[in-house]
């Protein structure tokens, strides 16, 4: 065995490690210790190839000794990493005059000339750093191409070309080091993660030639489909042999398994094509990984020339991790380790294929994943219109209010011009499913003209089709291919088993029975928030809650409030029924009252017509209502306890749905909570009133029933005086939405504006809007949950912003004792996931719980 400290024969028991040679060197020894026809190779270290860059002298005899003399080399970069990518290999290293002519005896004329020839224009474009163009003009093929690139190469580069091989070999390994240390390779791979001063490996493998006499030719196989990850061989081949000039499948000319099209390796030389499935399955197994087989055949025999990880779309990821646990290859934790939990969302929802040509109108905020096509239209009605006429649309809007929620259910997708990742538009799309971007400033909204502009000039109309990508947050001219959401027995197996390990509660944010269904379909341990004030944007009550606002007195609101007793009750008792006896958290009704009224004179007028008011008193009304700051402003508990009859009326509708859920045979013990608490007074009012109503209902009913309340800390006071509430509530859940907002003092709506420059200045380190900031609004949280189980050591805790579906988010809520968190419907499978693998990282991935 030769080693030294720069070079490294490759052999089972060779000092060669990731950290030192890079992942192709380890992957080729791996390859070697399975005693697979693994061609001789040296391997280089990191430290060798700085030096090389830096002009240091290389023990080329050390390195040519290894190998048998006159045979043709490659050299191929070798990162720490596959990801952060490498210089050019070049093949057929020590091609020459004198050795083509030896391989013309082997090989044929033509053979021998296409190899020098390939290796003439490799050495000259990235060696000898000659313009490409060079090449175009020669038009002969053969031995007299070969002359003609030889006297090209000589003009251009004012030196003959280089007929010693270790000339040769020398000007290719410092090329690549030189090239790996340039600024712009070291750009693109801290691009792509890798730290600035990455080190970069080389690796020099003895040529096997993919041509001769017998079946020669080179290719790469694979045990599964990469898009899919079912079980298929696939993979390429190019053969070289019999006057075939052949590619992989679609080429017409031959292909890797049996195939109707056309001629297989299979049929061609089966000998070969078994061994390349027999090698491919020991590498699988050993590797515990489904690799790549990278070969090539020459006279019938198989050599291969290096493995790795087959490229897999995040559906092939799901499905090869899952198969490579149940076939006892990994255990199942490091199954669950494998799949990054963000990389569901790719599979909750349809994409655009990544195949497919994209014609980018602008770029927004990625608010909501998934992919959808449609017709654009700018009004709620409008897409509602489009709905029944079973035709896809997205709806534009400048920005979404709650009176564009049932627009936006109709609406395949949605895009807005203003708000961020916790704006109105985004929330409410990551709990439909629905695709949504927003903060496409670069786009110019023409509301009454009913237009778009974009940057580039172009305008688009109401009824033009475009596909907003809700995973990157582009904006697509047309109708884009896609791939349908994939939830196969791949997908509830992986999550089945991180229910088995998670230690804490996944629940849902669920406003709707779809939002309910969805919740149950995803396994969510109950409902975390259900936000009832979108209930009263359906058109049959928007009208009644109108009234309510406009009455004068308080037994004027009560009694058209029971006007909606009775809807209320149903919403509820659909949800408890969906819900089968999980809990169901109901937020009471949070946003200020002029958020239902019209803004328009037509709406005005309309609003004039069904009270029989003069549209003068209507519209003084409205502007009496209007805030300075509504967000600020009367909502929430102040709501509750200045217009204290829609609470009762919430409360009464809540507890007549239980006991006609409990009737039909589902235990239920609802949650309330009270939302924009700031002090302990406020809860003792609401509590007390709370209270009565349910000895009302149990009197009426002549039936018991129990509920918990708690409150949505939303305020950091609430959260400073976490101790002086916890005794008279049952849980407090964090409302990280709102706390963030008014910790940092911003506008979840209007910080898009200009976060990204806060962001792209470290002035923050992440949008704390995207990204819980676990130092300051983090703090906060911490402060609460320690107060409060200080004056209640059994008061439940979770957290119920958006925040809560990012694995980070969820690390951070664990780490502070929190029971469960709440997510949108379609972040329950991701939050699964995290939470699962956050506890087995606490137990170093070792073993399975409960496992001897």
């Amino acid at each position: 065995m030769h080693t030294n400290p720069q070079t490294t024969l490759i052999t089972p028991t060779a000092p060669v490690h990731n950290a030192t040679h890079g992942g192709r060197a380890k992957c080729l020894q791996r390859l070697v210790r399975l005693d697979l026809p693994v061609p001789p190779t040296v391997a280089l270290s990191f430290d060798a190839v700085h030096r090389l860059a830096a002009g240091e002298p290389l023990d080329l005899d050390a390195i040519l000794g290894c190998f048998d003399e006159g045979v043709l080399l490659c050299a191929r970069p070798s990162s720490e990493d596959p990801d952060w990518g490498g210089p050019k290999a070049i093949l057929n290293i020590g091609m020459n005059d004198a050795r083509q002519a030896q391989l013309r005896q082997d090989l044929g004329a033509d053979a021998a000339a296409a190899l020098y020839r390939r290796f003439i224009e490799s050495y000259a474009i990235y060696v000898a750093r000659l313009d490409p163009d060079v090449f175009d003009e020669i038009e002969s093929d053969g031995e007299a191409g070969v002359t003609e690139a030889l006297q090209q190469f000589e003009a251009e580069n004012e030196a003959p070309f280089p007929q010693d091989p270790a000339v040769q070999l020398e000007g290719v390994l410092r090329s690549m080091a030189r090239a790996w240390e340039g600024t712009t390779a070291r750009l693109l791979r801290q691009a792509k993660g890798a730290p600035a001063d990455a080190g970069l490996g080389l690796v020099v493998q003895e040529m096997i030639p993919g041509v001769g006499r017998g079946e020669c030719g080179s290719g790469v196989l694979q045990l599964v489909d990469p898009t899919t990850g079912l079980p298929q061989v696939t993979g390429r081949y190019l053969s070289q042999s019999q006057g075939r000039d052949a590619l992989g499948p679609g080429s017409g000319a031959i292909y890797l398994g049996r195939d109707p099209r056309g001629p297989s390796l299979e049929d061609v030389v089966p000998a070969a094509f078994a061994d390349l499935k027999a090698h491919a399955a020991v590498m699988r197994e050993r590797l515990r990984e489904e690799m790549q087989v990278e070969f090539v055949i020459g006279n019938d025999a198989v050599h291969i020339l290096d493995g790795v990880r087959v490229p897999r779309s995040s559906r092939a990821a799901l499905r090869i991790a899952v198969r490579l646990a149940q076939d006892d290859i990994i255990p199942r934790a490091e199954a669950l380790r494998r799949i990054e939990p963000n990389m569901l969302n790719e599979l909750l929802h349809r994409q655009v294929d990544p195949n497919a040509e994209r014609d980018v109108l602008c770029q927004g905020i990625a608010a909501s994943p998934g992919a959808a096509s449609g017709r654009i239209v700018f009004s709620s009605a409008e897409a509602q219109a489009s709905a029944a006429r079973g035709e896809p649309c997205v709806l534009v809007r400048r920005e979404t209010s709650p009176e564009d929620v049932r627009g936006m259910h109709a609406a395949a997708a949605v895009l807005t011009e203003k708000g961020g990742m916790t704006s109105h538009a985004a929330v409410i799309g990551r709990g439909l499913g629905l695709p949504c971007i927003v903060g496409a400033s670069s786009l110019r909204f023409h509301m009454h003209r009913k237009e778009l502009r974009t940057p580039d000039g172009r305008t688009l109309r109401a009824g033009d089709v475009i596909t907003i990508d809700g995973s990157s947050g582009e904006v697509l001219m047309g109708e884009a291919k896609m791939f349908e959401a994939a939830l196969d027995d791949a997908f509830q197996t992986l999550l089945g088993w991180a229910d088995e390990v998670r230690d804490i509660g996944i629940r849902a944010n669920a406003d709707t029975p779809e939002d309910a269904r969805t919740a149950r379909n995803f396994n969510a341990g109950g409902i975390g928030l259900c936000r009832t004030e979108h209930m009263f944007f359906e058109p049959g009550r928007l009208t009644v809650m109108r009234e309510m606002i406009f009455a004068e007195t308080s037994e004027d609101r009560a009694s058209v409030l029971e006007r909606l007793l009775p809807m209320q009750r149903a919403d509820f008792l659909e949800l408890f029924s969906i819900m089968q006896g999980q809990p169901v958290c109901i937020r009471l009704f949070d946003p200020p009252l002029h958020e239902f009224l019209p803004t328009t004179r037509s709406g005005l007028l309309e609003l004039a017509e069904a009270l029989d008011l003069p549209l003068s008193d209507v519209t003084r009304r409205v502007e009496s209502m209007g805030e300075y700051n509504p967000m600020l402003g009367l909502r929430g508990v102040r709501l509750g306890i200045t217009v204290p009859e829609i609470y009762d009326m919430q409360a009464r509708a809540i507890f007549e749905a239980t006991i006609e859920a409990g009737a039909g045979g589902a235990l239920v013990v609802p949650e309330i909570m009270l939302p924009l608490v700031s002090a302990r007074r406020e809860v003792e009012m609401i509590k007390s009133r709370i209270d009565a109503v349910a000895a009302s209902v149990r009197a009426q009913a002549r039936q018991e029933f129990d509920y918990r309340l708690g409150v949505m800390v939303e305020t950091p006071r609430a959260a400073l005086r976490a101790d002086e509430i916890a005794p008279h509530v049952e849980f407090l859940s964090f409302g990280t939405n709102d706390l963030t907002q008014m910790t940092y003092g911003l506008s979840r709506d209007d910080a898009g504006r200009f976060m990204s420059d806060y962001v792209r200045q470290e002035v923050y380190p992440e949008d704390p809007f995207h990204v819980l900031d676990q130092d300051g609004v983090g703090e906060l949280l911490k402060l609460g949950a320690e107060r409060g189980r200080a004056k209640r050591p059994d008061l439940v805790l979770s957290i119920c912003g958006e925040h809560g579906g990012s694995p980070e988010s969820i690390a951070f809520c664990r780490s502070l004792g929190l029971d469960y968190v709440s997510v949108s419907p379609f972040r329950v499978p991701v939050a699964r996931l995290a939470a699962a693998q956050i506890a087995l990282a606490d137990h170093g991935w070792r073993k399975w719980p409960d496992s001897p």
